[in-house]
């Protein structure tokens, strides 16, 4: 019997594939539709990790088992080719961008094609392709028109090592998301697309989507909606003499009248104008000392509370009271006016007071304590909602009461209003870097900041002689006159290039609007294609990306639906997160660890077939686990007996595959042949439905072992259309997973078309029913012997089974069957003579 060589079955199967374009997507076809999407991978390293195959087979299996089931499914590729990491492995290797970059997608498509997926080559997106970044530099510029880009100097991060800004979303803990430097504040003048006009849909919106829990948790939290009210502060100082006032946003209004000092951010325009000379040489070495901390740092709860007195103050509304206003670092300038009044139901406000002597007051007591005596005497800080005291006409509310009703006390006196504030801040997207999207902006000392036409793009990002990073706040275009010095739009006067470029999370933020118009160079969205095909069915990637990537192309999606261009505004229904594979050691795999599992060397040792299937195999698929070479051996041997099995069958009569197989035969082997089949096409179904692939392995791989319970049991020969059967429809629901092992045993099997081509198999609910039941067997009244069926079954079948049941024939051989008296389910008596 041939012996199954994964090499030689994948090589021709890719082939065949490549040379029939089996995978390429008829976008214009009536079937139903489904766009099943993955993440396109950074180019940006040798080779993609073995987390992108786990992601790709698994989104994969789902794609293929739709297709089965009668979709027009669309899986495109592409590559997120621009950005940091791109440039920084350019410069790790001493090449040019362009270079590396072309070099790493070429490797990582022959990986990809080696992992089986079911990929429409036909349409691949490369970002760093001016084909592509033509339509990211159109992005910008409906956003432009839209008035949600624009150009304004602000504090923002700044990677000292990468020499470059970052986004908010892109400093974790107070480091560089790529380098793990630690950031610092400058002050710049940056783009930023308006995110924040859509806070409030892109909170209610996630309603509408089917993701993970936790990941809409992580959003809204991320986005940072306080309900509150906006209260305003007059201001007192020696240094003005005209009305000035200052607005603080607050959730907890309802400790007002405790409100004993008011806290202003070091970097709030007010300062130097309010701060009286006495203290102002204090307060600039603050400030200063704070420009060195980004705003993750200053928010973290448990770094000491520092601040400085202003010499100013302000009236406290609610009783007219003059407060102190200090600086404090844990104030940001970006977030509800830049200042808050500061109270003793405050933890940070409570540290800063009793560090400083600050005066503090009690005006909350908790319900249901009855000695609140440490509260009062300021030995704890209590900070939830109670009862109201020491605040005239509002003693005795709640807190919830209070804070509605203390706000429409103010508001009659356009000292307060509602207010609904947000953590979220406008996305910084420009960087001083070379490999991305030029911005299409134009400057001219005449016109002003003037836009590229849209028949002038792509502006061409050109090859400098020097693209590293100079870290003097100008990107290297710079530093290149051809590039810079151009004509303006306008008037045609001299005029020069925005030399900074667009950060890699433009480019993502609208490709899955691109694949479908892959070959479209006229125009960035078909009407009639994006209709058909927008928005994405089913998206799978890393739950990291919950707050940059997938928050981006919410927004951008909801700015071209405002815009009139596209007809829905969210673009994901549905998506799924893989979890991490973490080394043999059980740790996350890292190359200082030596213990990175790379797929190419796996794939060529093991073959496709079994990498798919371990790696789905290993845990939950948004759990995933620990790398472990000995379980890949195990699922080769599974693929051994799958292939063994199919080719006995196929070598045991030469018969041609019947249509449709009727179960006529009443033989408790065939029935349970049936039963097998019938609830493993149901099991497998539903859990590659729902994302639980190894579970739907594992009963694949149990089914398995029955039905070679079964052989044993039941011959080829006996029963070759059942077998015949069983094998093909068992070779089509394990087909998703192995996509190569399957085409190669489905030919055998004498079919002229792919198994990805053919249909789920239905499978028969009365052949599922797990119960079989012993029915009595009696001859002349006396037990002789029992038989097992299906519930309801016949007269005929029992006696059937029974006249081939050799304890029981030896009752009745030679003698004379006078009639059976039969009670369905429970009782076969034969009466004999």
């Amino acid at each position: 019997m041939e012996k199954y060589d994964p090499s030689k079955v994948e090589k021709k199967w890719k082939k065949i594939w490549a040379k029939t374009k089996i995978n390429d997507t008829d976008i214009f076809s009536d079937k139903s539709k489904l766009y099943n999407l993955v993440m396109f991978p950074y180019p940006s390293g040798e080779y993609l990790h073995i987390g992108h195959g786990y992601s790709y087979s698994g989104a994969d299996v789902y794609a293929r088992f739709k297709r089965l089931n009668g979709f027009n499914v669309f899986e495109p590729i592409g590559y997120d080719s621009f950005g940091l990491p791109a440039e920084n492995f350019a410069l790790k290797k001493g090449v040019y961008p362009k270079e590396s970059t072309e070099s790493n997608i070429k490797h990582a498509q022959e990986q990809l094609k080696s992992f089986g997926c079911m990929f429409d080559w036909s349409k691949v997106i490369i970002a760093s392709d001016p084909g592509y970044y033509k339509w990211t530099q159109w992005l910008f510029l409906k956003l432009y028109e839209k008035g949600l880009a624009y150009q304004k100097e602000a504090p923002i991060n700044w990677c000292p090592k990468c020499l470059t800004v970052l986004a908010n979303e892109q400093v974790i803990d107070g480091l560089c998301e790529r380098c793990d430097t630690e950031v610092v504040q400058k002050r710049m003048k940056q783009w930023f697309f308006k995110i924040t006009d859509y806070a409030k849909r892109l909170i209610k919106d996630l309603d509408k989507v089917d993701w993970p829990e936790s990941s809409k948790i992580k959003q809204r939290n991320w986005i940072g909606e306080s309900e509150g009210a906006t209260v305003k502060f007059k201001i007192k100082s020696k240094k003005i003499k005209e009305d000035l006032s200052i607005e603080v946003f607050t959730t907890r209004i309802d400790t007002l009248f405790g409100g004993t000092f008011l806290i202003m951010a070091p970097d709030h325009p007010l300062i130097e104008k309010i701060t009286d000379d006495e203290n102002l040489k204090t307060v600039k070495q603050y400030q200063i000392k704070t420009q060195k901390l980004s705003d993750i740092d200053r928010q973290l709860e448990e770094r000491p509370k520092t601040g400085v007195f202003t010499g100013a103050y302000a009236v406290n509304p609610s009783n007219n009271k003059e407060i102190p206003i200090w600086i404090s670092d844990f104030v940001l300038a970006s977030y509800g006016g830049g200042a808050v009044f500061a109270d003793a139901h405050d933890e940070r406000d409570f540290q800063l007071a009793k560090k400083f002597n600050i005066l503090l007051k009690t005006t909350i007591k908790p319900v249901d304590l009855e000695d609140d005596s440490k509260i009062r005497n300021l030995e704890e800080c209590f900070t939830g909602d109670g009862i109201l005291y020491d605040s005239d006409q509002f003693n005795g509310m709640h807190s919830k009461e209070a804070r509605k009703a203390i706000t429409e006390w103010l508001s009659k006196k356009s000292l307060a209003k509602r207010t609904v504030n947000y953590r979220l801040r406008d996305w910084s997207f420009s960087r001083q870097r070379y490999w991305g999207a030029p911005i299409p902006i134009i400057y001219c000392e005449k016109c002003g900041m003037v836009p590229v036409s849209e028949e002038d793009l792509p502006v061409l990002l050109p090859d400098v002689k020097d693209f590293r990073p100079k870290g003097t706040g100008k990107g290297p275009l710079a530093s290149d006159p051809d590039f810079v010095n151009t004509t303006c739009p306008k008037c045609g006067g001299k005029a020069t290039r925005e030399t900074d470029t667009m950060d890699t999370f433009v480019d993502s933020s609208f490709y899955f609007l691109r694949y479908p118009n892959s070959g479209n160079d006229k125009e960035m969205m078909n009407s009639k294609i994006t209709k058909k095909w927008l928005p994405v069915d089913m998206y799978t990637g890393g739950a990291e990306h919950v707050t940059m990537h997938l928050l981006y192309a919410r927004f951008i999606t909801k700015a071209l639906f405002d815009a009139g261009m596209i007809n829905f505004d969210e673009p994901f229904l549905h998506l799924r997160h893989q979890g991490m594979i973490l080394g043999p050691d059980n740790k996350k795999m890292s190359k200082s660890k030596g213990n990175v599992v790379i797929p190419d060397e796996v794939i060529k040792k093991e073959g496709a077939d079994a990498f798919r299937i371990y790696i789905l195999f290993m845990g939950p698929f948004d759990e995933g686990g620990p790398w472990n070479p000995q379980g890949i051996k195990g699922v080769k041997r599974f693929l051994d007996r799958y292939w063994t099995l199919a080719l006995e069958i196929i070598n045991s009569q030469n018969k041609e595959n019947p249509e449709d197989v009727i179960y006529l035969s009443y033989e408790i082997e065939e029935t349970a042949l049936a039963r097998i089949i019938n609830k493993t096409i149901k099991k497998v179904g539903e859990d590659i439905d729902s994302y639980k692939f190894n579970t739907a392995i594992s009963t694949l791989m149990q089914s398995l072992n029955e039905i070679y319970e079964i052989k044993n049991k039941l011959p080829f020969d006996k029963s070759y259309s059942l077998w015949r059967d069983a094998i093909g429809k068992f070779t089509i629901i394990l087909s998703p997973f192995v996509p190569f092992i399957t085409e190669e045993i489905w030919e055998k099997l004498g079919n002229t078309s792919s198994v990805s081509l053919s249909a789920w198999p239905f499978y028969d609910k009365n052949l599922i029913k797990e119960d079989i039941i012993d029915i009595v067997v009696q001859i002349n009244g006396k037990l002789r012997g029992k038989v097992q069926v299906r519930p309801g079954s016949s007269k005929e079948q029992a006696e059937k089974l029974a006249n081939n049941n050799l304890n029981i024939k030896k009752y009745t051989e030679g003698k004379e069957i006078i009639k059976s008296v039969f009670v369905p389910d429970k009782l076969l008596n034969i009466v004999v003579k």
